[in-house]
């Protein structure tokens, strides 16, 4: 079940309490839909703890409560939910965040951008036309090896799933359905879901291992990129283009390192499988080779950056 992440920009802003009211049924009913298949399973992700919140300036959740038995009601149901705060005691390992930083507008964010780091989906009240949309667009900052091993950060926009209204649950309804049904916790489970999830990779049987043993902190990166690289294969025409139109970071691996990633192939012959894809914190890494006369990538490794001496 995907997580939900409270966008907190949404909240204790300056409206009255008529349009605050309003907007909480709204909020009730988007959380509630979103975790319609499996409420006992669902987490609502925010900072602060609920009842600690301030729907709009100087109108806090408890006085929204007990100001009549209808918002009481929503209460419960809200209340039904498991809340879990602050943002980062959902991520896979308390530091799991420090390489990267989310901004929309120039304003940092917690909630959108965890959203993006964990693949859930952020809800907002309907409170500001920024939040009219099933989508929001967030700067994005990562810390990144470059190839001469320095770091820095790395600046993108990225797209992050939203909700705010019931129209834009019925968008994600695909989503939703794929995520209940083939989400991956682990490393193992990705391994175990590889063809469903990844139809379009092939993994040598030595990433098995690599998978079973993966860093905590790694499932959800890894995934992420493993999904990015899907994507990107499922729409790749070798008879128009060498290799596919990648929506990650690709390069091929550096002249002094080039034999240390030939490996032993499917039919028995080594090869070499120097491209790789970027995930972090660290230096995580997914090395491949292109396979175009089956329109796939084979991979040969998943995880830590291969050394020459390894």
């Amino acid at each position: 079940m995907p997580l939900l992440f409270l966008n907190e920009r949404s909240w204790a802003t300056a409206c009255d309490h008529t349009r605050a009211d309003a907007a909480m049924a709204g909020f009730v009913d988007v959380v509630r839909a979103v975790a319609k298949a499996d409420p006992a399973e669902t987490s609502l992700v925010s900072e602060d703890g609920l009842t600690s919140l301030e729907i709009a300036k100087d109108y806090p959740i408890a006085k929204w409560i007990g100001a009549g038995p209808k918002n009481h009601a929503r209460w419960l149901r809200l209340r039904a939910l498991q809340n879990r705060s602050p943002v980062r005691s959902v991520y896979p390992a308390p530091d799991a965040d420090g390489h990267l930083e989310y901004r929309h507008e120039g304003e940092k964010v917690l909630g959108l951008g965890a959203a993006h780091f964990m693949d859930g989906i952020a809800v907002s009240l309907p409170v500001a036309p920024d939040w009219e949309t099933a989508s929001v667009r967030l700067e994005r900052g990562e810390l990144v090896e470059l190839e001469d091993e320095s770091l820095e950060f790395e600046h993108t926009t990225v797209d992050v799933r939203h909700a705010s209204a019931l129209r834009h649950v019925d968008e994600h309804r695909l989503w939703l359905r794929a995520s209940r049904l083939a989400g991956a916790a682990t490393g193992r489970q990705v391994w175990e879901r590889r063809a469903d999830l990844y139809p379009h990779l092939q993994f040598l049987p030595r990433t098995e291992n690599h998978l079973a043993a993966l860093d905590p902190s790694w499932v959800v990166p890894a995934r992420n990129c493993l999904e990015r690289l899907e994507a990107a294969v499922a729409r790749w025409d070798p008879r128009a283009r060498h290799e596919p139109e990648w929506q990650t970071k690709v390069t091929p691996e550096s002249r002094t390192r080039r034999e240390a990633c030939r490996f032993t192939d499917l039919d028995g012959e080594r090869r070499l499988f120097e491209l790789h894809a970027r995930f972090t914190p660290g230096m995580g890494r997914i090395y491949f080779r292109l396979v175009p006369e089956e329109r796939a990538i084979r991979l040969a490794h998943i995880g830590s950056k291969i050394r020459p001496d390894l």
